[in-house]
């Protein structure tokens, strides 16, 4: 299982990748592996205001249809557009190409809730 040292991890799957104020987000290796594969990916537009732990957007598979969980409080600056075409690239590559949004971090100490990649690994008894 791919768990990068660099990311902060939350209990549903998301992780939240933080450059400065700007936190990119998307699901975890474990989560697009459980969904299968992935046919859509429902994002919210660009301005929105989100809040930390809830949801955000969602994501159908062949299998389900599951809510996104924002991993931190902020306004959304950019989704990820290709996915509209290419909701696939959340599979081929969750910590790269399938990110799903990016946002203007509010309130830093939040991130001190998330999960480091040893700890969330531990959750998925790994």
């Amino acid at each position: 299982m791919n768990l990068p040292e660099n990311l902060k991890y939350t209990k549903d799957h998301e992780w939240i990748l933080v450059e400065g104020a700007i936190g990119t987000v998307g699901i975890t290796d474990h989560a697009q592996g459980e969904l299968g594969d992935v046919v859509f990916v429902e994002l919210p537009a660009i301005g929105k205001t989100v809040k930390q732990g809830e949801s955000f957007g969602t994501i159908e598979a062949v299998k389900a249809v599951s809510d996104l969980y924002a991993p931190a409080s902020g306004a959304i600056t950019e989704v990820n557009k290709d996915l509209a075409g290419n909701p696939e690239l959340v599979n081929k590559d969750p910590y790269g190409k399938g990110w799903m949004v990016k946002i203007r971090i509010a309130n830093t100490a939040e991130l001190a809730t998330l999960l480091d990649a040893a700890a969330y690994g531990a959750i998925l008894g790994k």
